[in-house]
């Protein structure tokens, strides 16, 4: 856990000796930085060997400001924690946004803080459980949002569909048809999935495998009425064909802004991208690993490296990282 481990990386990143500094305060700390020449790097030991780095310990926040003249912080993936070297240091010192957490913010800002309009969001995952937050929030925000991964299959199951032993959150039924009359409220179009791929069991390129529609009355994609077939009791959705992604592909067409999970899906978006009409930012692990294996990462406008904070940042929460840096902007007039 020791930074020291850091010290050679960062030392060939940055192509000059970068020195280490064996705790973030105290007499020894202070030592070592006032023997530094102008110009010259070091790198403290991890704060989180102090206990009261994760408690916001104003006593180590104050050991560590008077180590420094300046506090930057250019780590939005740690924004969400109010802890003594993200939120703490950040009171006691001049204190600005690093380029990247400048970068983070920025593109947040462009994707739902005050996008072009149309805006559409993608998202997947196996629960709803884990993005309820996220979904509300979003379809205040978006005028489409398309719903895929295993989550689908809950909201599905809420619209009246048989989804066999697909897996869905039975008991969240309730909290998606919440979902749905908040969108309906704020004039926000739900996507799921009209045609699936299913089987009796999960494995790859099983025997049973083929497609299934679920229509509905009004249309076989609209998410407001009860489709009238479903996937049977013993089958388990698996894919989506390529049928299934065409009227998301439109979405993204018509939008401004996109988030984006699917091979396919992604590479329509990275494609509207590169060709100017589509403004995409994309953000979680498992969508990002996704976008690295269809190779369209760099096309997209900006991936978000961050985890926790990026969800937290959709699910509309104040991050406290990034709050101690607007207070100090408000304080001092300076730019973040």
């Amino acid at each position: 856990m020791s930074t020291a481990l850091l010290v050679r990386p960062l030392s060939e990143l940055l192509g000059r000796p970068v020195r280490f500094i064996e705790d973030c305060l105290g007499p020894e700390a202070e030592r070592a930085i006032t023997t530094m020449m102008p110009g010259s790097i070091g790198i403290c030991e991890n704060t989180r060997f102090h206990a009261g780095e994760e408690k916001n310990d104003p006593e180590l926040a104050r050991g560590m400001a008077a180590l420094g003249d300046y506090y930057v912080n250019d780590a939005f993936s740690a924004a969400h924690r109010a802890h003594a070297s993200t939120e703490g240091v950040a009171h006691l010192l001049p204190s600005f946004a690093g380029r990247a957490m400048e970068a983070e913010l920025t593109a947040l800002e462009r994707a739902l803080g005050a996008p072009e309009r149309p805006v559409a969001a993608v998202v997947g995952g196996a629960k709803v459980s884990t993005k309820v937050a996220v979904l509300s929030n979003l379809v205040g925000k978006v005028d489409h949002l398309i719903i895929g991964g295993g989550m689908a299959n809950t909201f599905l199951a809420a619209r009246g569909v048989d989804v066999g032993k697909s897996l869905a959150e039975h008991e969240l039924t309730s909290e998606a048809n919440e979902i749905f009359e908040r969108a309906e409220e704020a004039g926000c179009t739900i996507h799921l999935p009209y045609d699936v791929v299913v089987a009796r069991e999960f494995a790859p390129n099983p025997p049973s495998m083929h497609r299934q529609r679920a229509r509905s009355r009004a249309g076989r994609d609209d998410p407001r009425r009860r489709p009238r077939s479903g996937r049977g009791a013993g089958r388990r959705a698996q894919d989506l064909p390529h049928v299934g992604l065409e009227r998301p592909a439109r979405r993204f067409r018509d939008a401004a802004v996109r988030r984006r999970n699917d091979r396919t899906t992604a590479r329509t978006a990275a494609a509207l991208t590169r060709e100017g009409s589509l403004v995409s930012v994309a953000g979680g692990g498992d969508t990002v690993a996704a976008l690295n294996q269809a190779g369209v990462a760099a096309d997209f406008s900006f991936v978000s490296t961050a985890g926790g904070a990026f969800l937290e940042w959709m699910e509309g929460r104040t991050l406290p990282g990034v709050a101690a840096l607007q207070e100090q902007q408000r304080v001092t007039n300076e730019p973040v």
